[in-house]
């Protein structure tokens, strides 16, 4: 068995595994294949891309992380996206999330804090021939008016409660899947559904992610 394979088997365990938690005991296999497709040793510093293939999270630079592959094929699976989907991500990290999403929509729009960051995924992504997705430097609190309304909305930063604006941008019928807790302290993935009544809220997972960061950072965060 390749270490991709095992990738994949340790995913749909885990996926079994907290089947009571998220409603899901098996994911698409489209998610799963685009798992397959997008090459994560892209997308995590040379030094870790030997671990590249392992079901956790990795560093990436800037405080940030690219996340479980689980958590990512979790997340997209929750999104139940078609092929004419137009999705916005908050916090695009290193572009894997994005890389994975742009294999089952049709347009991906990301929008990173972090300028250094956001730089560096708009050329990766660029590089390895995604040209279905915008990266944009940006306060992701405040999502991307101008691609609104959208499909579906994903964030991959905890929040302390769902930005409205994101609400605003979603459409009828649309999914936002985000973590929310204060920092560094009990978290939990939500999906909220938008409907012509209302917005409806699904708890899934009690999850671990670093902080949604609040306004647009002009200067880069240090390294840690």
């Amino acid at each position: 068995m390749s270490i991709l394979d095992q990738l994949i088997v340790e995913i749909e365990f885990d996926a079994r595994v907290c089947a009571a938690q998220t409603g899901r005991a098996t994911l698409a296999p489209a998610v799963l294949s685009a798992i397959r497709r997008v090459p994560r040793g892209e997308f995590v510093p040379r030094e870790a891309r030997a671990h590249a293939l392992e079901n956790r999270p990795l560093p990436i630079g800037h405080a940030q992380t690219i996340s479980q592959p689980f958590i990512v094929a979790l997340m997209t699976d929750l999104l139940d996206l078609t092929p004419h989907s137009k999705v916005l991500e908050i916090g695009t990290g290193s572009g894997y999330q994005a890389a994975v999403i742009a294999c089952l929509a049709q347009q991906v729009i990301s929008v990173e804090v972090i300028p250094g960051l956001a730089t560096e995924a708009r050329q990766r992504l660029a590089r390895l021939g995604y040209t279905n997705i915008e990266v944009h430097s940006a306060d992701g609190r405040l999502g991307w008016p101008p691609g609104a309304p959208y499909d579906g909305i994903i964030v991959t930063a905890a929040a302390e409660e769902v930005p409205a604006a994101l609400l605003a941008q979603l459409k009828i019928g649309g999914r936002l899947v985000i973590p929310l807790g204060a920092p560094h302290s009990a978290q939990s993935l939500y999906v909220y559904t938008k409907h012509a009544t209302g917005i409806h809220q699904e708890k899934i997972l009690d999850v671990l992610f670093v902080p949604l960061i609040e306004g647009f950072q002009h200067h880069e965060l240090t390294d840690q």
